[in-house]
């Protein structure tokens, strides 16, 4: 299987994206991924979801090959805040990347998934995102994301 799905008529490739880890510093939780020799994105604000996000990619061509996504609030009452007050730090979210965003969460929704978002959002790197609600996934946040 080459993550390959018809949606809506559409042949549409589906990639593994990024894993998120909460963390209460960028600093503190990069030094692991820097020992192993991930290669260290820059830094992003991103003020709409209230985070400071650091990406790690397992190779230099970041195009489609997993990464690890550092989140730092920016403050405790923002979404990363509350995650890491009620849990701690750790795995937050798998994302996972489509080629048409609209289309995937109209074909979820079509196929009764609880959707966080409905319409797509800006998230890091100026890509659009969209949750689906832990409830439809056996209890993983999935971020699905379109760059």
């Amino acid at each position: 299987m080459d993550g390959t799905q018809w949606i809506l008529g559409e042949k549409m490739k589906i990639y593994l994206d990024h894993i998120g880890i909460a963390c209460n510093s960028l600093e503190n939780a990069s030094h692991f991924w820097r020992l192993i020799g991930l290669h260290e994105g820059e830094d992003e604000i991103v003020a709409e979801q209230g985070v400071t996000t650091r990406f790690f990619a397992t190779s230099e061509d970041d195009s489609h090959t997993p990464m690890v996504e550092l989140l730092e609030p920016i403050a405790e009452d923002t979404p990363i805040g509350k995650f890491l007050s009620k849990r701690g730090p750790g795995v937050q979210q798998v994302c996972f990347r489509v080629e048409n965003l609209d289309a995937m969460i109209q074909y979820l929704v079509t196929n009764g998934i609880q959707m966080i978002d409905t319409e797509p959002r800006t998230g890091a790197n100026n890509s659009l995102i969209a949750f689906v609600h832990p409830k439809s996934t056996g209890g993983v946040l999935v971020e699905l994301t379109q760059r």
